[in-house]
């Protein structure tokens, strides 16, 4: 379903290109996390942050966090942050050690999707 908003981030990005066509307008992809990708952190996190390369659409930027035998660990919907929209949050449930697949969907303003997935560790004590 195309929106109002949709067409208007696909307006600027036209204009954007016909401005300076190198590569203004990018797909917003992840840049780092919180744990970080494929990283073992000591403690449970309350939360997956992570941050991307462009500003991410609210309404259709989502993400999830799944335990090893495929239980969902969020403890509420994953949220763009509405003071830096780079960065989307997913707080937790209080996690056990093991493994985490978090799996997120980004629609950046400038109206392209992208996907992914990443693995962190909460260490064993």
């Amino acid at each position: 379903m195309v929106t109002h908003r949709m067409i208007v981030a696909a307006a600027v990005c036209a204009a954007a290109i016909a401005a300076k066509p190198h590569g203004v307008c990018a797909h917003a992809f992840l840049d780092h996390a919180s744990p970080a990708v494929g990283s073992s952190v000591p403690t449970a996190p309350t939360a997956v942050t992570m941050w991307f390369t462009q500003q991410l659409e609210p309404a259709f930027t989502t993400a999830t966090v799944i335990d090893k035998s495929g239980n969902n660990v969020d403890s509420g919907p994953a949220a763009v942050d509405t003071q830096n929209p780079t960065e989307l949050r997913v707080p937790l449930k209080p996690l056990p050690a093991g493994t985490y697949t978090v799996t997120w969907h980004a629609l950046s303003v400038d109206t392209h999707t992208t996907q992914g997935h990443f693995n962190f560790e909460v260490a064993g004590r």
